[in-house]
């Protein structure tokens, strides 16, 4: 082997718990007095649990919003939206709307890079040719839950990322929000049937091998190492293990498996065809779908879908402009579009937010135990600024639909401008929580948003 799967760490000292890894697997073994081992975790992270798992989808619309139209008031189904919000009326009781939060760090350029660059992470960003951000939030999640699912993460986008420089900045930060660690923007997935693909193609489906199979050279060389106690206590352990596998698969073959299991156990609808939709629209859709699919299927629990760039270049035939409406709003890249608070900016803005509704409605729509999908989901929509025509990021549009497994309330509105603490990583560190992975902080916050549950 090339890695001992123990070792001793400094902070977890005063743990036991070991953890055999295979391809694949990772098995938690009980307390053992042998080692201190590397890499621990509590031991009710371990837990299996019984009901349905929590998801997250993060949305990102470039180049802001209709800075006189993205509001909501009241609660509950007395909710009133602005017109940007309109396509959510249907999901108030479960809408949450989170004003005055920001990045300090993004407000340094004042350009869209150094802005969208460290939306998820609230990074400082390195300029001058160099990349560095931060691992962003969603990132942090799939990481933690890497063994869960078929795919920990799944990044998409709509638009090609730009690879130029402006003013000192690389536009690489304008064309990805996600990142698996600081010098690495996570590829975003621009082909819907790739991504199809790597939901559902797998040569050899998780659980098909034996667990202990795929640990036994990590049990072998951990048994070497551990006393006579120990031993006996990892091949009873070992044993017990092997004998609930066993059961399993007599179960399973007689159709008498029990407990929670995805709404879908396959895709509901066909491969998407080769190459990028020219059609924005379709893009957009196909994509929304994928990312509803892969929560139908529990094949992956963090998406995140970039519906353009910032500083983007779309155009919008699909929609009439406002004073002419048998011509499409093509006239102007999305970019300059956003520098006027004009009625076809608003339509733009809309056609963004209807995508956060379809998803929101395809998840509602699917049931899962006494719930919906959506009952268990955050769905996140936000900006790297709030209107483009200023590049103000003083306080950044943040919009959640879901119940977040019963951890986020909804029907409401947060306002934080006046708060003294109000970094946007304050609500990362919330929703690290919703999704099972506590930190004590993130980014430039140690204190959580508590008032979201």
């Amino acid at each position: 082997m090339n890695t001992p799967p123990l070792a001793c760490t400094a902070g977890l000292r005063a743990s036991r718990r070991a953890i055999l890894r295979g391809m694949g697997v990772s098995m938690t073994l009980p307390w053992l007095e042998s080692f201190r081992p590397r890499g621990v975790v509590a031991a009710e992270e371990f837990a299996s649990a019984s009901g349905p798992p929590t998801r997250l989808a993060v949305l990102f619309a470039g180049n802001g919003f209709h800075s006189q139209e993205w509001w909501a008031e009241g609660t509950g189904s007395e909710m009133k939206l602005g017109r940007v919000l309109q396509p959510l009326h249907d999901f108030r009781e479960q809408f949450l709307l989170v004003k005055g939060l920001y990045h300090e760090e993004a407000r340094k350029g004042n350009i869209h890079s150094s802005q969208t660059g460290n939306l998820l992470s609230g990074a400082p960003l390195a300029s001058g040719g160099e990349i560095r951000s931060g691992t962003s939030f969603d990132q942090v999640i799939a990481q933690s839950h890497r063994h869960a699912t078929k795919v920990p993460s799944l990044v998409l986008g709509c638009e090609r990322a730009n690879p130029s420089v402006h003013k000192n900045y690389s536009m690489l930060y304008s064309s990805h929000i996600s990142w698996s660690s600081p010098t690495t923007p996570t590829p975003l997935e621009l082909y819907p049937a790739l991504a199809f693909d790597r939901l559902f193609k797998d040569d050899v489906e998780r659980g098909d091998a034996s667990v202990l199979d795929a640990v036994i050279e990590d049990a072998a060389d951990l048994r070497r190492r551990i006393n006579v106690a120990d031993r006996r206590k990892l091949d009873e352990y070992l044993d017990s293990v092997r004998d609930v596998e066993s059961r399993i698969e007599g179960a399973g073959k007689r159709g008498e498996l029990q407990g929670w299991r995805p709404p879908l156990a396959a895709p509901d609808r066909p491969r998407p065809p080769d190459g990028v939709p020219q059609d924005i629209a379709e893009h957009m859709r196909l994509m929304c779908d994928i990312l509803v699919l892969a929560f139908q299927t529990d094949t992956s629990r963090v998406v995140t879908l970039k519906l353009n760039n910032d500083h983007s270049a779309l155009r919008f035939p699909n929609l009439t402009r406002v004073d002419n409406p048998t011509q499409g709003i093509d006239y102007m890249i999305h970019h300059l579009l956003s520098h006027s608070d004009g009625e076809d900016w608003l339509k733009v803005n809309q056609f963004f937010v209807e995508q956060m509704a379809y998803i929101a409605r395809r998840l509602a729509a699917t049931q899962e135990g006494d719930g919906s999908v959506l009952d268990n989901t955050v769905v996140m929509l936000c900006s790297s600024m709030m209107a483009g025509a200023r590049h103000d990021n003083d306080q950044l549009p943040v919009a959640m639909v879901g119940g977040g497994g019963g951890r986020l309330a909804g029907g409401r509105v947060l306002d934080y401008a006046g708060a003294e603490q109000r970094q946007m990583c304050r609500l990362f560190l919330s929703l690290l929580d919703v999704m099972g992975v506590p930190l004590q902080a993130y980014g430039d916050a140690t204190m959580p948003l508590t008032e979201i549950a």
